[in-house]
């Protein structure tokens, strides 16, 4: 008897560990891996996993897939991905959550980095100097503001609550949400930061949030605040930051997201020299590349393909209007 005709269309690479998965979580479900034949056809396909559906799977045709109705993605962001060859029936869904922990403890070293001034206390320690010290700061009593309250800044404030801070938070409305002491919503942002000792960001890329932390908004802030972006760099003005930090010496910038990411060529960057400035930290997009983290990572993603099989509503969906101009 010929094997059923694939339901579930897997762009990732073809690997014995994400079979397994896929046979233990969705066993009915019959799937197929894209590199096996990517020029499709795929007539009887309702579901696609994928990655980076460009780098996977190039030429791309949803008319080679006429029944799909959801794309899953293995990583959060939905920023960049190609709806616009899809139909406006096919849902797409970002891995909410799965990254989450990583990026908390990502955040968190950037924030402690800065403030007991590593970077500083490193050379001291280099040049053999005991004395004097560089600054450091605690975050004992400090109001930490995480932009974008979603899963990861749940992960970060559960995180951040031990060390004695007061939690503060900006979401769409304002609706309160366990964890934060206080939450403001999207149209007082600036509010919000003129109380942050620390601002977090965690928001994802879209039409609200592109450059939403510009020139006014970095005014507002304490002089001697941190920023450290964990989410998108788009989030914030480039040049705007840039000058901020250049003119104010005791603010001090922590950057996961770049504004220029290249994977296929494995470079990032910036159009101004952030790295040359002894108030700035960085690190390469790397918080989700954490040894072991992939099981968890893909499990998070077949829990929502799950759901779209059972017949549920999946979780994560996202908006294409908020981000096809993002």
């Amino acid at each position: 008897m010929p094997p059923a005709p694939a339901r579930l269309l897997v762009t990732l690479p073809p690997s014995d560990d994400t079979a397994r998965a896929l046979s233990s979580r969705i066993p009915s479900v019959p799937f197929v891996f894209a590199r096996s034949n990517p020029e499709g056809p795929w007539p009887e396909v309702e579901a696609m996993l994928v990655g980076s559906l460009e780098r996977e799977l190039p030429h791309w045709e949803a008319t080679k897939a006429p029944r799909l109705r959801f794309v899953q993605r293995l990583y959060t962001g939905l920023d960049g991905f190609p709806f616009d060859r899809f139909p406006s029936t096919v849902k797409v869904a970002g891995n909410g959550g799965a990254f989450a922990p990583y990026v908390a403890e990502q955040a968190i070293t950037l924030t402690l980095a800065l403030l007991k001034n590593l970077p500083a206390t490193t050379e001291s320690a280099k040049a053999g100097r005991l004395r004097p010290v560089p600054e450091s700061r605690s975050l004992l009593g400090q109001t930490v503001l995480l932009l974008g309250f979603g899963e990861i800044a749940r992960a970060i404030a559960a995180r951040l609550r031990p060390f004695g801070v007061v939690i503060e938070g900006v979401n769409r409305d304002g609706s309160p949400r366990e964890g934060c002491d206080r939450m403001f919503p999207a149209s007082g942002l600036a509010d919000a930061l003129a109380r942050a000792d620390v601002a977090i960001d965690c928001r994802p890329l879209t039409v609200a949030t592109r450059n939403s932390l510009a020139a006014a908004e970095l005014a507002r802030m304490k002089p001697n605040a941190l920023y450290v972006n964990v989410g998108r760099a788009g989030t914030v003005d480039e040049a705007a930051l840039y000058a901020h930090l250049h003119s104010h010496a005791d603010f001090r910038v922590g950057l996961e997201a770049w504004w220029q990411e290249d994977y296929a060529l494995g470079t990032l960057g910036s159009r101004f020299p952030f790295a040359t400035l002894p108030n700035f930290l960085g690190t390469p997009h790397n918080a989700g590349l954490v040894a072991g983290s992939r099981p968890g990572v893909l499990r998070s993603a077949l829990e929502n393909l799950a759901r779209f099989f059972e017949g549920q509503p999946p979780r994560f969906v996202g908006e294409p209007a908020e981000y096809r101009e993002a």
